[in-house]
């Protein structure tokens, strides 16, 4: 536990300003609530000080450091009292990554066509997520600690989606990146681009052609040695802090969507030919309700369309299992910071077991959910296994719960805080079709809400899987029994956040979450000219905002980015 009161903090960019009391300063906010410059031990690198924004109002435009978010207090959950900056001390610090959807563009299985109607289909700076994923990778370690706790970084928890298309390439890449190595984002021909972007359709950005196309008629660039600079090999330094890993349903089913098992289509994974539909509408409909509207259907066609063109095999594109996802997280060669597995054990793996608890920091368990359904499609749930589980890993450090009936229970055990992680958000866990893996019945994300209130010293769930930002407060007549849901945006659609969140014990019966927003390293704009990783990973963020199918409601609003969300402290 760090007392952040006494701290002095030296360097970090901060200035020699900087090394006031937290006492001086919270004196400074009380008289005149000038927002989190007052408060916040660091600010530089983090969307408290600045924040992508675009140079133009209208039409294709590059983008420049605008204005930071402002630190929003919410007390919906608990009243703020005001001298906690003066007695506060710092529990944990944790940064969350989420939908980095590292995705294999050159991959014969995907459906871009469907982008019209659903823009995830294809965006037009997929090829250089690495490089992005590389700079926010970069970003953490340039940070290092909380900027209200001020404290070392205890942990970084990728909240799923880390593949797109649940391929072994895609995996490879997304452990180089996280612990460190060199990543080659190409598959098939090691001499051209055989992805849609060189394919001659106007209905996808063709970067290196000067034909108009979809994109270019809204301003889009072209630019020269797009492909060679996207493929080439780039080196990602690694995080230094060590990391675990989260199920997304990108990790386990075809395209995010359909189950792994569906034929045809997972056999065309390491095959010659590009998926471009079937030659028949009912498999299409069926494709499209399942892609675009979220519905249960399965395409039994087994008839491909005639408009398939020839693509290099690649073996390297073949699906990994839940199981095979698992074990390569145990290659003592991504080990990096630790822990190894990041999360995963043998035992674990061997009876098909994605879930997991954690030890954050002294005092505050994490608790890793696995809300993907073996049963394929985008929603989530819980199987009963692991829903009885996570109540038994709750119990075991509470010294006060209630059982279904609402009767409290009092035990002789050690109080700890636990924070959640989870790819789905509370109302997208409706998928409770029977996993073929495991026959057992399975809970919605409204049942886990309820049941999570049962134990006061849960203080938040964190996730992904919407691709926005936005907090929740799950509010409960007993308010200790009441937390927040943090829903972060991902980092393949704009704005491209990660968030930290820093866990603090007011010492006045209140708790505070700080969550501060960052962007990846990247520079916010650089020349088209420019084939270095960081101007590519530039490019990433540029692309993103200019998409044609972005959409401008995944920022959130100032209530869901930088915030202090206060809570009764259980264990006051």
């Amino acid at each position: 536990m760090t007392s952040i009161r006494r701290r002095s903090l030296l360097g970090g960019g901060i200035g020699a300003a900087a090394a006031m009391t937290l006492g001086t300063r919270a004196a400074r906010a009380a008289e005149s609530d000038i927002g989190w410059r007052s408060r916040a031990l660091i600010g530089h690198g983090t969307t408290l000080e600045t924040a992508a924004t675009p140079v133009r109002s209208s039409g294709y435009t590059r983008l420049t450091a605008g204005p930071g978010y402002p630190l929003t207090v919410r007390t919906d959950l608990c009243p703020a009292k005001a001298k906690r900056d003066d007695t506060r001390t710092a529990q944990a610090s944790i940064v969350q990554f989420t939908d980095l959807h590292l995705v294999d563009a050159q991959s014969p299985v995907r459906f871009e066509w469907l982008h019209e109607i659903n823009g995830s289909a294809f965006r037009p700076h997929e090829a250089l997520g690495t490089q992005g994923g590389a700079q926010l990778v970069r970003r953490v370690n340039q940070l290092g600690k909380g900027p209200f706790s001020g404290r070392a970084f205890d942990c970084v928890v990728t909240t799923g989606d880390s593949s797109d298309n649940h391929e072994h390439i895609e995996l490879d890449w997304f452990l180089a990146l996280m612990s460190g190595g060199r990543i080659t984002a190409n598959t098939g021909s090691p001499t051209e681009w055989e992805g849609v972007q060189n394919a001659g359709d106007s209905l996808y950005y063709l970067p290196e052609s000067s034909a108009q196309d979809l994109y270019k008629k809204a301003g889009f660039p072209t630019i020269t040695d797009f492909f060679m600079n996207a493929t080439a090999t780039h080196t990602s330094e690694g995080l230094r802090t060590k990391w675990y890993s989260v199920f997304g349903n990108h990790d386990d089913s075809i395209e995010g969507t359909l189950p792994s098992a569906t034929p045809i289509l997972a056999d065309m994974y390491t095959g010659s030919f590009k998926f471009t539909g079937f030659d028949d509408t009912s498999g299409n409909l069926a494709l499209r309700r399942s892609w675009v509207g979220g519905q249960s259907a399965i395409p039994t066609s087994s008839q491909l369309s005639k408009n398939r063109w020839k693509v290099t095999p690649d073996e390297r594109r073949a699906t990994f299992t839940p199981r095979e996802f698992m074990a390569a997280h145990l290659d003592a060669k991504v080990d990096g910071p630790g822990p190894h597995g990041h999360g995963f054990t043998a035992d674990a793996i061997a009876d098909g077991i994605g879930y997991y608890s954690f030890q954050i920091a002294p005092g505050v368990v994490g608790i890793s959910m696995d809300s993907t359904n073996r049963a394929g499609f985008t929603d989530g749930s819980i199987g009963d296994e692991q829903f009885r589980w996570i109540k038994r890993t709750l119990e075991a450090s509470s010294s006060r719960y209630y059982d279904g009936w609402g009767v409290e229970h009092r035990t002789e055990r050690t109080d700890q805080l636990f924070v959640l992680f989870s790819h789905h958000t509370s109302d997208s866990m409706n998928n409770l079709l029977l996993a073929p893996d495991k026959l057992e019945i399975r809970h919605s994300g409204s049942e886990l809400v309820s049941t999570l209130q049962r134990y006061p010293n849960v203080v938040a769930w964190v996730n992904g899987h919407t691709h926005d930002n936005k907090i929740t407060p799950h509010h409960h007549n007993d308010p200790t029994r009441s937390f927040w849901e943090i829903n972060t945006a991902s980092h393949v659609d704009f704005p491209q956040h990660a968030r930290i969140i820093d866990v603090c014990d007011n010492a006045d019966g209140t708790l505070s979450l700080f969550t501060t927003l960052i962007e990846s390293a990247a520079p916010y704009q650089a020349s088209y000219s420019d084939g270095s990783p960081e101007a590519l990973a530039s490019l990433y963020r540029e692309l993103s905002y200019n998409d044609i199918h972005r959409d401008p409601n995944r920022i959130g609003s100032d209530v869901d980015r930088n915030t202090e969300l206060l809570l009764k402290n259980p264990m006051a």
